[in-house]
């Protein structure tokens, strides 16, 4: 399985630089679009993670932009797809944390687009194809996605998409 690969940077409409109406409360909210090929054929559901690692030096941990599990397997992952989708279960983003400070699940149990605050930062989008739909409650934790893909996974691709800070 492969993730077609972002090419430049991430176009602003879905991180820092998204227009009022791509924003709720300031935090970006469309979804990027995911476009996958050779998902294997018996895949059930999938799952992905999107997390910036380069936020280490600037709040102390990896944060977490979004996570989603129970995904039909698709081809292209559509735009807006974390507002729109129903049937999925999505996890928790760093903006439930103390630093995040949100507390309205819109926000915080949803995509939350890129916004680097020092540089440019890479953001690390994992995607499973599992054999099985995963039995995780709707604000799950990511912790808890990376343990019931074990034993599941029939692929696993990642790649790296650059936002502008």
């Amino acid at each position: 399985m492969k993730i077609k690969a972002y090419e430049g940077y991430l176009a602003d409409k879905y991180g820092k630089y998204a227009a009022p109406e791509f924003t709720n409360d300031g935090v970006p909210v469309v979804s990027l679009p995911i476009e996958l090929t050779d998902i294997p054929a018996t895949t059930v559901s999938l799952a992905l993670i999107m997390i910036d690692y380069d936020a280490i030096p600037v709040c102390g941990f990896p944060w977490i932009h979004w996570s989603a599990a129970n995904i039909e397997p698709t081809t292209v992952i559509a735009e807006d797809f974390s507002r729109t989708a129903t049937g999925i279960v999505q996890g928790k983003n760093s903006l439930i944390s103390p630093l995040g400070g949100a507390t309205d699940p819109a926000v915080t149990e949803h995509y939350a687009g890129p916004t680097p605050p020092d540089k440019d930062h890479d953001y690390t989008l994992i995607v499973y194809a599992l054999d099985t739909k995963l039995d995780l409650p709707q604000g799950f934790y990511v912790n808890e996605l990376r343990k019931a893909v074990v034993g599941h996974t029939l692929a696993l691709t990642t790649t790296e998409i650059r936002s502008r800070s």
